[in-house]
């Protein structure tokens, strides 16, 4: 490899990297922040923070990654730009065309990993994030239950366990104490164990008991009841994803699929590596610039054309999920024109204005 492309080479990739570090770390806020909000309300075991996270993440990937490249890209043209080291490059007879072997060296990776995230990572994620939760949901421990501490309900309330199984399953010696409209309720039991109703609703079996109910404001109207078996339903889950649903099967399951759900799930998984490649190559018309001109609104500019662009594609999928576009179709219409501008703008030499031709 040339000392330019090894040069130019370097200076995308630290621009690309540093790029996809701020994107990954804004991006973390977001999706942890909802991965909280579901563990607060009693959908998510605690236990399954960091795997969700992670899981989430490579859903994300194929969304995040194109915006990464796309930003550190035109970062990077248009530094050199602004430094005229392009006006450098073309004086000695390297134009922007020859800056095509350096970006594809960065581009066809990148556009590897979005592909493999998108078509089977992605699905994949998805299919063990909702195993573990359902997984979760049928075990104490993996429920927030831990023995030897009290353990607060979203719902309302407090749980304390002195033992438990090594299966996660069987609890001993439970004590439970909730408050609602006025009323205080403490339940205690010998034994206890997890159990799934036919909702998929989750209920704490107890077993040879007592209850006491009684008012909250110190008045002695109490009543205690002994209770060979008695069920408390836990916080609802999120609604469990069939097996057939598009999101969750594997990519060749969907290409014989005929339901516009599956057709539209599948023209999602393959749109996104073909707009990573079309907006890498969008960089150079949009990141050209004169030598002290700001270069901050053409990345604003290639910023607007990611979230055109992606907003297409959520529309494209809506259509076709509702049968507006025939399956035909899919979202051909938008990766394949946005390949075509950025070839063609690329082949005229980068250059996003007619050529003005002076005379002698």
């Amino acid at each position: 490899m040339a000392k330019l492309d090894r040069y130019l080479l370097s200076d995308f990739i630290q621009s690309f990297l540093a790029t996809l570090a701020v994107l990954l770390v804004v991006s973390v806020g977001g999706v942890l922040v909802d991965i909280l909000g579901r563990i607060a309300d009693g959908r998510m075991p605690a236990g399954l923070l960091l795997s969700q996270l992670g899981l989430q993440f490579i859903v994300y990937l194929p969304i995040i990654l194109p915006l990464a490249l796309l930003l550190g890209l035109s970062l990077a043209i248009a530094r050199l730009y602004r430094d005229s080291e392009m006006a450098v490059l073309t004086a000695v007879g390297v134009g922007p065309r020859r800056l095509l072997r350096p970006i594809l060296a960065v581009v066809a990776p990148v556009v590897g990993i979005v592909g493999a995230c998108s078509l089977w990572l992605g699905p994949w994620a998805d299919r063990t994030s909702e195993a573990m939760i359902d997984r979760a949901s049928r075990s104490v421990a993996l429920a927030g239950l831990e023995p030897g501490r009290f353990t607060p309900l979203s719902g309302g309330g407090i749980v304390y366990l002195s033992s438990l199984s090594e299966d996660g399953r069987t609890m001993g010696r439970v004590f439970m104490q909730r408050q609602k409209d006025g009323r205080i309720d403490v339940v205690t039991a010998k034994q206890g164990a997890m159990r799934l109703g036919e909702d998929r609703e989750r209920y704490l079996r107890l077993e040879d008991g007592y209850r006491v109910e009684g008012p909250a404001d110190g008045a002695l109207d109490y009543r205690l009841m002994r209770y060979a078996s008695n069920e408390v339903a836990l916080p609802d889950r999120d609604e469990p994803v069939g097996k057939d649903d598009p999101e969750m099967l594997p990519t060749l399951r969907l290409l014989g699929d005929p339901r516009p759900e599956a057709q539209a799930q599948l023209h999602w998984r393959i749109t996104p590596p073909l707009l990573a490649l079309a907006f890498a190559l969008l960089t150079l018309p949009l990141s050209r610039s004169a030598p002290r001109q700001q270069r901050y609104g053409r990345i604003m500019l290639a910023f607007l054309a990611y979230v055109v662009g992606i907003n297409l594609m959520i529309l494209g999928r809506q259509w076709l999920s509702a049968g507006k576009l025939p399956a035909v179709a899919g979202m051909w219409w938008l990766s394949l024109p946005l390949l075509l501008l950025a070839g063609w703008l690329y082949a005229r030499d980068g250059r996003l204005g007619r050529r003005r031709s002076t005379g002698a």
